[in-house]
């Protein structure tokens, strides 16, 4: 199956590097005109340089003010939208003891990977409902599924996610604009490594013996690729794609638990 994106015009936060940069590549090659924004200008430029039709915006989504300024670009560039990928989020507090998370902590994970969202999505919609609907896909985490301990700043920020995802789907699904989410488990990529470096480090464990415990605890016993992230992130946005709404989606090789 074809998943043609031409003339679709496609908004994607956090886009200059890992599962970002696989969003952008996709929907570049499957002919959408893409805008992204990054925090990493020497990212944003080293994308800028491998795909010449994506303009970009640096901009911290946990800024309302830097969100403005994005859409104000993205609207120039692209003179509209139709899709966007809410991708930029962090790790927050990590392996961390809930009485020992600072409240500093508690509160930029919050700001960045729920606020972030909402900041895009209260200019997004205006601008999809003028095109006549479209798609937003935000990114939650098997985190926003399942309890993770220790790690509890970012699994409640993914959580939020998966609340305001169906809450917007039933809300925008009049105005034709479908909303889900995507549930990645363990990425392969340099921030997957850095996760299992801590864990590793606050467990007194190796990160094999880390890796190993991960892996029995996941149905295919595999990390996922951010291209197969980007596939779904694809599907859900192109015509394939067009009832499919207020859904979270798993794309983690079967995570059963993060304990």
């Amino acid at each position: 199956m074809e998943l043609s994106m031409k003339q679709k015009r496609v908004l994607v936060t956090a886009g200059a590097a890992g599962i970002g940069r696989s969003f952008v590549d996709t929907f570049v090659k499957a002919g959408a005109k893409v805008h992204a924004c990054d925090i990493d200008t020497k990212a944003l430029d080293e994308l800028r340089k491998a795909e010449s039709s994506v303009t970009t915006t640096v901009c911290d989504v946990s800024d309302l003010a830097q969100v403005d300024r994005l859409f104000d670009d993205a609207e120039k560039n692209l003179r509209g939208l139709d899709v966007l990928i809410n991708n930029a989020g962090i790790t927050g507090p990590t392996f961390t003891k809930v009485e020992e998370i600072k409240p500093e902590d508690w509160e930029r994970t919050m700001q960045v990977n729920i606020n972030g969202q909402f900041f895009c999505v209260r200019r997004a919609v205006p601008m999809l409902k003028k095109a006549g609907g479209g798609s937003i896909v935000n990114m939650s985490s098997s985190a926003g599924r399942l309890g993770y301990p220790l790690r509890t700043a970012y699994a409640a920020s993914k959580w939020a996610v998966v609340g305001f995802t169906q809450s917007l789907a039933m809300e925008l699904g009049p105005e034709n604009i479908r909303v889900n989410c995507i549930q990645p488990g363990f990425v392969d990529g340099p921030r997957s490594r850095r996760l299992r470096e801590a864990q590793a480090a606050a467990l007194g464990e190796t990160v094999e013996q880390c890796e190993a415990r991960m892996f029995a605890k996941t149905s295919m016993r595999q990390r996922v690729s951010p291209d197969e992230i980007a596939a779904m992130a694809l599907f859900l946005a192109s015509d394939a794609g067009a009832h499919i709404t207020g859904q979270s989606l798993a794309v983690c090789g079967g995570v059963e638990t993060l304990r």
